[in-house]
C-alpha cells in the first residue's frame, strides 16, 4: 500500500508541475509570426520577437476565462496535494482521499475547460498556426489529474 501512496504522491506532483509549466509558459498557440500563451502575444519582426497586447475584441473575455479556468487548476492541484498529505496522518481509514479525489477532479475539469476554450477559439480565428508544447502539456495534466482523481476514489472505496 505505501509503494501504491508514493506512486500516487509521485503523479500528483508531476500533475502539478506539468500544470504550473503549462500555465506559466509561452508556448499555447504558434504562427510563423505570432506566438500566444495565456498572458501576451509575442510578435516576430525580421529579427526579434516583441511583446505585444493581446487584441482587445470578443477574444479577450475568452481569454480572461482561459486564464481563470488555468489558475484555478493550478489552485485546485496543489490544494489536493497538500489535502492528500494531511488526510494521510490526520483521518480515519474510511475517510481518507475523499477531499484530494474531488479536488484533483475539479482541477481536471478546470484545465479541460481552459484548453477547450483555448483551442476552439484559436482554431475558429487561425487556421494556419500550430498549438505549442503548453497546451499539449495542459492536455497531458489533464489526463494525469483525472487519473488521479479515480485512483483516489478507488483507494477510499478499498479502505471502507
Amino acid at each position: 500500500m505505501s509503494v501504491l501512496l508514493a506512486g500516487l504522491f509521485l503523479l500528483h506532483v508531476t500533475t502539478v508541475i506539468l500544470l504550473l509549466i503549462a500555465t506559466i509558459d509561452n508556448a499555447w498557440y504558434f504562427t510563423d509570426t505570432v506566438s500566444r500563451d495565456l498572458w501576451a502575444q509575442w510578435e516576430f519582426n525580421g529579427a526579434a520577437w516583441n511583446y505585444t497586447e493581446i487584441e482587445n475584441d470578443n477574444f479577450q473575455e475568452y481569454l480572461h476565462a482561459v486564464q481563470a479556468s488555468a489558475v484555478l487548476s493550478c489552485i485546485f492541484s496543489i490544494l489536493g496535494l497538500f489535502v492528500f498529505v494531511v488526510q494521510l496522518f490526520t483521518l480515519g481509514k474510511g475517510q481518507r482521499f475523499t477531499f484530494s479525489g474531488v479536488f484533483q477532479l475539479i482541477s481536471c475539469l478546470c484545465i479541460m475547460i481552459a484548453a477547450s476554450i483555448y483551442a476552439d477559439i484559436f482554431y475558429e480565428r487561425e487556421k494556419t498556426g500550430r498549438f505549442g508544447h503548453s497546451f499539449v502539456l495542459a492536455w497531458i495534466s489533464f489526463v494525469f489529474s483525472l487519473i488521479s482523481s479515480l485512483i483516489y476514489f478507488v483507494l477510499r472505496k478499498k479502505s471502507d
